[in-house]
């Protein structure tokens, strides 16, 4: 046995999650990433172990290997999930179950899963990647949305009950990051409502903004500082907009707030635009 820290992330086989697991892994962290398909040839500096973090045997089976393999789960970062773009009233349950299923109880099930060994250890860290979603609603992914606003308050409830336990919770909040969130999400597999044309608007401006975010390797900064930190903060939000959006919601007149969300998002059409009044000249 080491003093060598173990850590488990969910989701590495690209973006937050990989740039994490380089970035630990340069550190001296002993690694284990996670795929649904992990590639055939193991990533350089850490093991990927399958996972399907919509099943509980998975999930067990997931850490299972890692305790089998060092001994121990020092940190779990739940970064696994995906994004569905469409509009709410075209989203049928089974797409809106099913998003639920990886972002939100994804991570309840392997919190659940590493929590009783962390216990034992009598120490622990958990960091879930959380977004700016969890903060502000995205329209047209409302349900992505709602799954960032359930982890919030789930992962504020865990922090009251496990902080006498020594194992300590943290969200990181980043806004858009440069990963493959706009080109690979997953589209409403129905048109209700002649929505298609401002579905489309919104997720060319998420990609744009996707292109102009942050990188995936400032977020994996913000988990190394947050496992180095004796008493982590719970909400750690990274950049300025993930920072300064969430009060501007707080203290903005609704109508105002809306308008710059819509507008940044290019949800209304060109003629529902309001346009300046015409200079009058004499």
């Amino acid at each position: 046995m080491t003093d060598t820290k173990t850590v488990l992330i969910t989701g590495a086989t690209s973006g937050i999650g990989r740039a994490t697991a380089d970035l630990l892994a340069r550190e001296g962290y002993a690694v284990f990433g996670t795929g649904r398909t992990p590639p055939r040839e193991q990533q350089a500096g850490f093991e990927v172990l399958p996972l399907d973090v919509r099943s509980d045997s998975s999930a067990e089976a997931c850490i299972g290997a890692v305790l089998a393999r060092t001994g121990r789960l020092d940190v779990l970062v739940n970064n696994a999930g995906y994004a569905l773009i469409g509009a709410a009233e075209e989203t049928t349950i089974e797409e809106a179950r099913s998003q639920f299923e990886t972002n939100f109880f994804g991570v309840v099930r392997m919190t659940r899963a590493a929590l009783p060994l962390m216990r034992r250890q009598g120490e622990g860290t958990i960091v879930q990647v959380g977004s700016l979603a969890g903060h502000l609603a995205i329209p047209f992914a409302g349900f992505y949305s709602a799954t960032k606003f359930a982890l919030d308050g789930y992962s504020e409830a865990l922090w009251h009950e496990l902080k006498p336990s020594g194992i300590r919770v943290a969200l990181v909040e980043p806004a858009f990051v440069r990963t493959h969130l706009g080109s690979g999400s997953k589209v409403v597999g129905s048109d209700v409502g002649n929505y298609a044309v401002t579905r489309q608007r919104v997720l060319d401006a998420i990609n744009r903004a996707v292109e102009a975010g942050t990188s995936p390797e400032r977020v994996a900064e913000a988990i190394l500082r947050i496992l180095r930190s004796r008493s982590p903060r719970l909400r750690n939000p990274i950049g300025l907009q993930a920072t300064f959006l969430p009060v501007a919601k707080a203290l903005f007149p609704w109508p105002a707030f809306a308008g710059g969300v819509r507008k940044n998002f290019d949800v209304d059409a060109p003629s529902q635009r309001v346009s300046p009044p015409e200079k009058v000249t004499s």
